[in-house]
């Protein structure tokens, strides 16, 4: 306790005058036990300890030593202020979400009717055939697909592209001895090969693909090295 009995100014027995300093000191302790009646920091959004010990404001992203700093921190301007600007975006966000809230019956009965039009017809038939090259003894797989039931089979036409073992998901671990050849043609399933991982002849009439339109039937031949 300061004494305050011997202090300029003051007259004995009077308790003595409290200096700027002190009064301050007061004034915070007031506050803070204000705060603590009110205020429920464990419920508090922006407070945080960090693992030094201290505590930091998410809002204002101040540091202070206690939780007492902290609480007379949130009773300052700079705090109030960010507690305001807070409130208005927040207002802000909802009148916009209320906006978009109205707009979602009409995306949802669009997205309703085009999934309605679309439809996956499922897995293509297929045909797979091995043999060698009559003059280079190569080995060759062709591969040969069916796209019965295909609307627009001049518009649509089915793509192919290699994937390494280490871009499936499918098979775990992955074999690095083998690859996977995609064939995909909407709206029929991507349908997936596995074949070894050895270097492809990508020569003139070695590695060919044909689309027929009439038939609909899409041929992939391809020769290893």
């Amino acid at each position: 306790m300061a004494d305050r009995q011997n202090r300029v100014g003051s007259k004995f027995g009077g308790g003595g005058v409290s200096s700027t300093q002190q009064s301050e000191r007061e004034r915070k302790e007031r506050l803070r036990e204000l705060a603590l009646e009110t205020i429920d920091l464990a419920k508090d959004p922006y407070l945080m300890r960090n693992h030094l010990g201290t505590y930091e404001c998410k809002l204002c992203l101040t540091l202070h030593t206690n939780e007492a700093n902290y609480l007379s921190h949130t009773q300052g301007k700079k705090h109030q202020a960010g507690l305001a600007r807070r409130a208005a975006m927040e207002a802000k966000l909802a009148r916009q979400k209320g906006e978009t809230d109205v707009m979602m019956p009409l995306k949802s009965a669009l997205q309703s009717t085009r999934s309605a039009t679309k439809v996956k017809i499922g897995r293509p038939g297929y045909e797979v055939s091995k043999s060698r090259d009559p003059q280079s003894n190569e080995r060759c797989l062709t591969f040969e697909l069916h796209y019965p039931e295909l609307d627009d089979p001049k518009s649509r036409q089915p793509r192919h592209r290699f994937m390494s073992a280490y871009e499936q998901r499918v098979e775990t671990p992955p074999d690095r001895n083998y690859q996977y050849l995609l064939v995909a043609c909407d709206p029929y399933e991507t349908v997936a090969f596995k074949i070894p991982n050895e270097p492809i002849n990508r020569g003139e009439g070695k590695f060919v693909t044909n689309w027929d339109t009439t038939g609909k039937v899409f041929t992939l031949t391809l020769h290893y090295l």
